[in-house]
């Protein structure tokens, strides 16, 4: 089955189809180049979506990665970017093998198709010349003979004529002779031309044509094995993914049969516990007998007088969270003053009126009333610490010993914060060695180097060494004192529990305490009505007395002099200088202090205040 002796004579069908062929194998070029962007398309689209749900960096997303469905996911967006880089090796493998090898196959293919084709047109063209010559020779040839059949009837006619000349009559036959001549060349160059175009022509259809078109042939059966070879890289390259596609299945499974509820149960039990014992039984309150309850369970005065044991807690509590610094101070707040202030005196000077305005009379209260009416006031008063840890998140800043986290939330925090310093130790340490090391070559070896200018750097690294170490020494401090700190308000707890049921006091046994969130979102802490009441006196020292004193935001100046004589106020004389440690609220009084220990109210009438510009700010 030969194309040049089949179709011989389909020399255009032939040229037609082989174009054709061409066009099929371009078209599965555009079609394997438009497979290889929509791979790249989806790969991209793969990345972007797993970038997208990654976790961010120093963010809060970040540390919810801890819990083992979120590692599974994060898992499965790592194989799935994995899985978008196989779509790419497709895309890859396709463009190399496939569509820049078909690419320069047909161009090879196009200038092989041209030369056949050409060959076939020139054999074409000879043909035609040869028969050309044919058709003139035999023309000629047919034309000497009609010559030569006219000369000789002339001839015959003049011969026959009785009144025609002898001399014409041999001029005639001479022109017959030569009209036969010329037929008979004629004759014989026709006769060589036939020959030789019979002879072209049997090479053109036997020889030319057969070899020009089997060249045809032969490059058509090849752009079609070619593109069935095509077609099977097409799978191949699919299919040389597939064990890594699957891997990465595999690995979303892994992950997915690696989720512990258990174990993020317990993640959610470390990232949120508190460390407090929780509350006790809150006890009946017998409404039916107030003044005698009063003077029996919540003063603390009566408690001390009446002879009755004083309720001591086993140790000293660092839970209690008072609102104020000192004992002094606590009292002297307990014991401000309810009443609107008195006005300024009439008289321009106060040296009028011997005794200065007197604060309004009332009626002294026993100190458990105070405590009462201060415990059951709402909103409740946050710990000094809690409203500066408050302020201090309104501000955006964070506490740097993380006071404004729960106790064990606060120990995970510092023990992280200590880890981290300690790397940073141990990085800096191997930084000074490697200079020392440096130092060392050269000072055996000068020409290296000059020994002294790493002075500088080793010192400037011992000097970070030992800020990182001072700062490591703090947090540990603090850590230490945190996780001292966490078992003994347990046992605390206990032992008050244990201590209240042997007396059988009517009060609740609880030493925990309520958690609350400030609208400001800090973590503050609140004892119970019940628990803040049996507070004693003796135990505030122990409390209060590490606390610092609230810082003076201006000075004021007595315009008048002033005789306090109910509890929280503070006497002055006209013209003394003192501190302001607290505007007036609204209320008409003014918080101002002495010295230290000496501090109290003052009608914010009888002093004229110099507020302190950075302070107030702050």
């Amino acid at each position: 089955m030969s194309w040049g002796t089949e179709l011989w004579d389909q020399f255009d069908n032939l040229e037609k189809h082989t174009q054709w062929g061409i066009d099929v194998l371009e078209k599965y070029i555009k079609f394997v180049k438009e497979r290889t962007e929509i791979e790249l398309s989806y790969a991209k689209q793969l990345r972007n979506l797993s970038k997208k749900y990654q976790p961010k960096k120093n963010s809060k997303e970040e540390e919810e990665y801890k819990y083992t469905s979120c590692k599974a996911f994060l898992s499965t967006l790592n194989e799935m970017n994995d899985y978008a880089g196989q779509h790419e090796v497709i895309s890859e493998n396709m463009t190399s093998q496939i569509t820049v090898d078909l690419a320069r196959f047909v161009q090879e293919l196009k200038q092989e198709r041209k030369s056949n084709f050409h060959d076939g047109r020139k054999a074409q063209q000879h043909m035609e010349t040869c028969w050309k010559q044919l058709e003139s020779s035999k023309r000629r040839f047919e034309r000497d003979c009609k010559e030569a059949d006219r000369a000789q009837q002339y001839f015959e006619k003049m011969d026959a004529d009785i009144n025609v000349t002898k001399a014409d009559v041999e001029k005639a036959r001479q022109q017959a002779q030569i009209r036969h001549q010329m037929a008979e060349d004629s004759k014989a160059d026709y006769s060589s031309s036939l020959q030789k175009f019979n002879q072209e022509q049997h090479e053109y259809y036997h020889t030319h044509i057969p070899s020009i078109f089997q060249k045809i042939q032969e490059m058509e059966e090849r752009r079609i094995v070619r593109i069935g070879e095509s077609m099977k890289t097409y799978a191949e390259v699919d299919r040389q993914v597939i064990p890594i596609i699957g891997k990465c299945l595999d690995g979303i499974v892994k992950a997915a049969e690696a989720i512990n509820q258990k174990s993020d149960s317990q993640l959610v039990i470390e990232a949120y516990k508190s460390g407090f014992e929780p509350p006790g039984d809150i006890e009946f309150e017998d409404y039916t007998q107030p003044m005698k309850r009063t003077v029996s369970d919540n003063s603390l005065s009566n408690s001390r007088g009446d002879g009755k044991p004083e309720l001591k807690f086993g140790g000293k509590s660092k839970g209690k969270l008072w609102p104020f610094i000192k004992k002094n101070k606590l009292v002297s707040l307990l014991t401000s003053p309810h009443q609107p202030p008195p006005p300024p005196p009439a008289s321009a000077s106060p040296s009028a009126v011997p005794n200065g305005p007197q604060s309004p009379k009332q009626q002294k209260e026993p100190l458990s009333h105070r405590f009462n009416e201060f415990m059951i006031s709402k909103p409740k008063i946050h710990c000094f610490r809690s409203l500066k840890r408050g302020l201090s998140l309104k501000l955006g800043a964070t506490p740097e010993d993380f006071s404004n986290l729960p106790p064990e939330q606060r120990r995970k925090k510092l023990q992280q914060k200590v880890d981290e310093l300690n790397k940073e130790i141990q990085k800096e340490m191997d930084q000074r060695d490697a200079i020392t090391k440096m130092k060392d070559v050269y000072l055996k070896n000068p020409q290296m180097g000059d020994p002294a200018s790493l002075d500088h750097k080793l010192t400037e690294v011992s000097q970070n060494i030992e800020k990182l170490r001072l700062e490591a020494q703090k947090f540990e401090a603090w850590l230490a004192e945190v996780e001292g700190r966490l078992p003994a308000r347990g046992e605390q707890a206990r032992r008050q529990s244990g201590m209240y049921d042997g007396q059988g006091a009517p009060t609740a046994n609880s030493c925990a305490q309520d958690r609350e969130s400030s609208p400001d979102g800090s973590y503050t802490e609140e004892r119970s009505q019940e628990n803040e009441v049996k507070v004693l006196a003796t135990d505030f020292d122990d409390e209060f007395d590490d606390e610092e004193p609230l810082p003076a935001i201006g000075t004021c100046k007595a315009l008048y002099t002033f005789e306090g004589q109910n509890e929280g106020t503070i006497s002055v004389i006209e013209g003394e200088i003192l501190y302001v440690i607290e505007e007036d609220k609204g209320d008409g009084w003014t918080r101002i202090r002495r010295n230290e220990d000496e501090e109290g109210y003052v009608p914010t009438s009888y002093v004229e205040v110099y507020l302190d510009k950075n302070a107030k700010d702050s």
